[in-house]
């Protein structure tokens, strides 16, 4: 159990899996840090991938959790930002790979793409691994300050 804020947000697509993703973090004990959207009618998902953007940025939740109908986008739209790391995972291995060498801090799963089941286990590796540091973190240091072309 702990205390700690996790942000989620979803598009039209991603609602149900969000709607129960929310619920499965409530039961863990976090607070959750409802962004949108409220239902099934068409949205934008960069809106919501920019008010993710903005609450990590405000310090409001440091971790957070996306998802759109592939996962595709809204992460895409999400790691415009350079404090965000937002992963597109679709298994256990690639959710704990990407906490573990990427320091991710979001991450973006496809609500027509996986079962529950599987994106809660995704949703609890990403949560419960740690970043592995070492050559990870220098390689993590170039992605969050890019290099002027």
């Amino acid at each position: 159990m702990t205390s700690a804020a996790i942000a989620i947000a979803s598009d039209h697509a991603g609602f149900p899996l969000k709607s129960d993703l929310a619920e499965f973090l409530r039961g863990q004990g976090f607070e959750v840090l409802d962004l949108g959207t409220d239902g099934d009618a068409s949205v934008d998902y960069p809106d919501f991938a920019i008010e993710m953007a903005r609450t990590l940025k405000d310090g409001k939740a440091a971790r957070g959790v996306l998802v759109c109908g592939t996962g595709l986008g809204i992460s895409m739209a999400a790691n415009r930002y350079p404090w965000v790391r937002a992963a597109l995972c679709h298994d256990v291995t690639t959710a704990r790979l990407c906490r573990e060498h990427n320091d991710a801090n979001v991450i973006a799963l496809g609500g027509r793409l996986l079962g529950v089941e599987v994106a809660r286990d995704c949703l609890q590796t990403f949560l419960t691994t740690e970043f592995g540091g070492d050559r990870h973190a220098r390689r993590v240091g170039k992605m969050t300050t890019p290099p002027e072309l």
